[in-house]
Formats: C-alpha cells, structure tokens, sequence
C-alpha cells in the first residue's frame, strides 16, 4: 500500500538526484527512503550520461551553449523518464501538474523544459546545470528546503561558495538559492536516510552562503 501523504500546506521539499548516481545501486536506495517521505515532494533529476552526451557532441559539432543547454534540460528528462519507469514515479511539467499530484498525495518528478524555457532570469550556459535549476524550482514553489543528493560525501566545507569553487555544485547556484534552507547529502546519510524522511525531517548536512556563520 502506498504511503498517504500530507497535503495543501503541508511542507513542500525538492530533492535533486545526482546524475551521476545512475550507475550505483544507493540510487534505488535513496529513491527507497524518499517514497516514505510523508509530506509534498518533487523530485529533480540531474542529467547523468544523458547529459555527458550533449558535451561530447557539442565539442564535436560546435553548436552554441543555448543550444546545449535546451539538450540538457531533454537529457534531466529522460533521466526522468527513466525513473518514471523504474520506479513508478509521476511526471510534472509545470506548477499545475505539480500541484495536482500533490492533491492526491503523490511526488512529482519534475520535467524542466517547459518552465525553464520560459523564464528569462535563467542563462542558457554550462555555468547553470541542474542544482541551479532545482535551485530555482525551489524558489519558484516556496519549498521549505532544497536537498540536493551527490555521489560522494563532503567533508572538506559546508559553504556554497568553496563548493562552486571545488565544482560540487554548479557556478550559479548561489545566484538562483534565494533564501530556501539547502542541504548537501552523500552515501554515508543513506544510513539514516529512511528514518529521518519518514519523520519528515532532512539527511544531509546544510549549506551556508560565504557570509554565515560556518556550522562546526
């Protein structure tokens, strides 16, 4: 029996999946222990090998970045699609989908085309991938908080400033974070993953901007 979850005003949580975690089994793991979430969730895929494959051919036929960056936002889609697949997940491409799943106590795998392409504020380049985008979402609905899921663990900062600067998370991010309280988790928060969502509390460890107070 699938879980029944809170609604209308309920907490409203984005989680963005890495990309790169398609080949790992802690994929299914993480989609596992979101399911028992028991408040309003949309899930963000990164674009994976999907994504790879929009730069390798843009090196080699050398069409320009706002192109490349309609193709990643196809390539977030089919990872999504793909979980969609795999893990019976509903796909939303706008607030209303979003909002209607939600009514009926259901997550939302977000496609982002159709509202990104709309939104002017967005720079079409490589300097603004997934994390901004669920970055942005966040903001658009009011979420409560951002968790954004990595392949590795972070242990060297947690200020969004240094992660821009070690390529964890994307160039803008830090332009389109607003004011949602953000978390980074990695494979070593799957361990209390399950128990934390099924409380409706958060994995992961949260993230400062360069002028907050760095958590010890």
């Amino acid at each position: 029996m699938s879980l029944k979850r809170s609604t209308d005003t309920s907490p409203l949580l984005v989680v963005k999946i890495g990309g790169s975690l398609f080949t790992s089994p802690i994929l299914a793991q993480w989609v596992r222990a979101l399911k028992t979430y028991p408040h309003r969730l949309v899930l963000v895929c990164g674009g994976g090998p999907f994504s790879n494959a929009v730069r390798d051919t843009q090196k080699i036929m050398r069409f320009n970045d706002i192109a490349a960056h309609e193709m990643a936002l196809l390539a977030m889609e089919q990872y999504a699609i793909a979980l969609n697949n795999l893990f019976e997940l509903e796909l939303a491409s706008s607030t209303s989908e979003i909002q209607k799943l939600h009514d009926k106590g259901r997550i939302a795998l977000w496609r982002p085309s159709t509202m990104t392409l709309q939104a002017s504020e967005l720079s079409p380049s490589w300097n603004t991938t997934s994390d901004s985008l669920s970055a942005w979402l966040a903001d658009q609905l009011s979420a409560s908080a951002l968790i954004l899921i990595k392949s590795i663990d972070i242990k060297t900062t947690n200020t969004i400033s240094e992660l821009v600067a070690n390529e964890i998370v994307d160039r803008s991010f830090q332009d389109y974070l607003k004011k949602t309280p953000t978390y980074i988790a990695g494979p070593a928060n799957l361990k209390n993953a399950l128990q934390l969502f099924s409380q409706g509390a958060y994995p992961g460890t949260p993230l400062f901007l360069c002028s907050q107070k760095i958590a010890s």
